[in-house]
């Protein structure tokens, strides 16, 4: 009876509060007491239901006040990811992180790292000793340079706990950057038609790599500490899928990070149903706050697909990755991969390592950690400033990507374009969703050129939602 009673209260207050203009003085719960002949309690509840949905505001030896801003509540809908699956078509369009923009606007949009946080010098030296060597004139191994193989591995091998068998040079696929390598390890590893598992949100070129290939996508919600592996465990066992590619470190778009838990979790999960975990380590060397730590360095029996991408940290004209795989599923990868672009350019194979085997590439991505978290840091106050409703639900310890979520109801390809037409260019979030998106999102890249101009930037987005909201 006291809740029937209490939600008749809240339901005719909620509507006297619409009507009633911000910072209206609410009756007394004496007098609310009077006029809904219930008891004191009761009206207490009440006032607290009210509260608690940021509908009043009590100033203590005041009084109580219909609240003069009343935020919007972000819904969670991800649970509905899982439920719906995957969209059965998609656009064939360019990225909105592909796209070319006039030169003066402000481009927030791209997921390369500026000129300026590149080792420019490494890299063109690297090059010009490249060309004066044998590999210009000569064809590399289908499998990469043996000695760029042996660096991936080592590099891996140096993460390896007691008592895990390292990868060897033999394990190493070098790849032209990694968008080619997840096409042919979603095609040899899965096929056409299968299911495979995939964060959402995750990197919209696995999706379309995976789309390409014909595969089922299967989406799993994640959040800043990765998915649930309850979650994870069930889709394996509804769908008996064969693979999960997932960016446990430094997500792109989220920056998220999964918990050392969360990973040895899943990673059982992945050998409990015998399928593979394609762990995309794009941002290895971009970390801010904490080292990145592969899962594949606590791997030996071949369920873990590693991918590792030099591009965004050296140079993107040095498009150069490797895939690290064991057993059967290294000759299969190696096979497509063969089949498609039958071996990697020595020249950028030569100078790749180069750059890596450098005294100075140590000295660079020490001096590039601070680097890139002032940057991050600077992006992020600017926009509690001036876009105080973009909101960041965690702070991305490393990787190059600030993910925001948006007052629920925005129109964010309205937004995307109103601040275009401003010069700003953003990243519509919706095309890092495998199915509808969750909520609406955007994507923006702190480590692009003009950092001065991120005050700017986000007076534009600010003023663009509040435009929206207007």
């Amino acid at each position: 009876m006291d809740n029937d009673s209490t939600g008749r209260i809240v339901a005719a207050m909620a509507a006297w509060i619409a009507a009633a203009p911000p910072g209206a003085r609410v009756p007394s719960n004496r007098a609310l007491t009077a006029e809904f002949a219930a008891s004191p309690v009761t009206v207490q509840n009440a006032m607290r239901q009210l509260a608690g949905r940021g509908l009043i505001e009590s100033r203590p030896g005041v009084g109580t006040f219909v609240r003069a801003a009343r935020p919007a509540r972000s819904v969670d809908y991800g649970w509905q990811t899982a439920a719906l699956g995957a969209l059965p078509w998609r656009s064939g369009a360019l990225s909105s992180a592909q796209r070319s923009v006039a030169p003066a606007a402000i481009a927030m949009h791209s997921g390369y790292p500026a000129r300026e946080l590149l080792p420019e010098r490494l890299v063109r030296a690297a090059l010009a000793r490249a060309a004066r060597t044998d590999v210009a004139m000569t064809r590399s191994p289908a499998a990469g340079s043996p000695e760029l193989q042996a660096w991936f591995a080592a590099d891996l091998a140096a993460a390896a706990p007691p008592g895990v068998t390292p990868p060897t040079a033999r394990d190493v696929i070098v790849i032209s950057g990694s968008q080619s390598g997840l096409s042919s390890i979603f095609r040899a590893l899965v096929g056409p038609g299968q299911p495979m598992l995939i964060e959402s949100p995750s990197y919209w070129g696995a999706i379309l790599a995976a789309e390409q290939a014909g595969v089922t996508l299967v989406p799993v919600p994640t959040g800043p500490d990765g998915p649930d592996p309850d979650v994870v465990e069930r889709a394996f066992q509804d769908t008996g899928a064969r693979a999960f590619y997932a960016q446990p470190t430094f997500a792109n778009p989220t920056g998220g990070r999964w918990s050392p838990e969360t990973g040895i979790a899943i990673l059982e999960a992945v050998r409990r149903h015998g399928a593979f975990l394609v762990e995309d380590d794009w941002a290895h060397d971009l970390a801010i706050d904490v080292d990145a730590r592969p899962l594949a360095a606590l791997d030996d029996d071949g369920h873990v697909i590693y991918l590792r991408s030099l591009t965004k940290s050296v140079s993107p004209a040095l498009r150069v990755a490797a895939v690290i795989a064991r057993g059967p599923a290294h000759d299969r990868i190696l096979a497509d991969l063969a089949a498609e672009s039958m071996y990697i350019s020595g020249v950028l194979q030569a100078a790749a390592l180069d750059v890596v085997t450098q005294p100075g590439w140590r000295s660079h991505l020490r001096g590039l950690r601070p680097l890139l978290r002032a940057r991050r840091d600077l992006l992020v106050a600017s926009l509690r400033e001036h876009a105080p409703t973009a909101h960041l639900e965690r702070l991305p310890l490393g990787g190059l990507n600030l993910w925001l979520r948006l007052p629920e109801g925005t129109d964010v390809p309205r937004v995307v374009r109103t601040c275009e037409s401003r010069g700003l260019i953003v990243s519509d979030g919706t095309e890092w969703f495998p199915a509808e998106p969750a909520g609406p999102y955007l994507r923006i890249n702190y480590s692009g050129e003009d950092a001065g101009r991120f005050g700017e930037a986000a007076r534009i987005l600010g003023g663009v939602l509040a435009d929206e909201r207007a």
